[in-house]
C-alpha cells in the first residue's frame, strides 16, 4: 500500500522523469510537484487527467487513487470507523440513480 504521493513518485521514477519534467506536463512548478509527492498539495480534476496522461495510466485509475487517498485521510482525521465506507458506497449508488433520472447531478 502507498499514499497518493508515493504512487505518483513511483510512476514518475518508472517513467524516468524528474519532478521538473513531470511538473511541466501537469502545469505545476517543481515545488508544486514536490508537494504532490509529499501529499501536501490537493489536485483538481484537470491536473489528475494531465498526470494520468503524463504517467501513462488510465484517468479512472488516477482519480480512484487520488480520491481513495483523500477519503481515507478524512476518515482518520474525523476519527470515523470503517463503516463510513459502506455508507459512502450506498450514497454513491443513490447519487448515480439521481444522475440517471435527472441526467445531471448538481453538487
Amino acid at each position: 500500500m502507498e499514499s497518493f504521493g508515493e504512487y505518483i513518485k513511483r510512476l514518475r521514477n518508472e517513467k524516468g522523469l524528474n519532478q521538473t519534467e513531470l511538473a511541466v506536463q501537469v502545469k505545476l512548478d517543481g515545488g508544486g510537484m514536490s508537494k504532490v509527492e509529499n501529499d501536501k498539495k490537493p489536485l483538481n480534476e484537470e491536473r489528475l487527467i494531465l498526470l494520468a496522461k503524463a504517467l501513462g495510466v488510465e484517468e479512472k485509475q488516477m482519480k480512484q487513487q487520488y480520491l481513495s487517498d483523500q477519503f481515507a485521510k478524512k476518515t482518520i482525521e474525523y476519527k470515523l470507523s470503517d463503516s463510513v465506507f459502506e455508507l459512502a458506497e450506498q450514497k454513491t449508488k443513490y447519487y448515480n440513480s439521481i444522475n440517471v433520472k435527472q441526467e445531471k447531478l448538481a453538487i
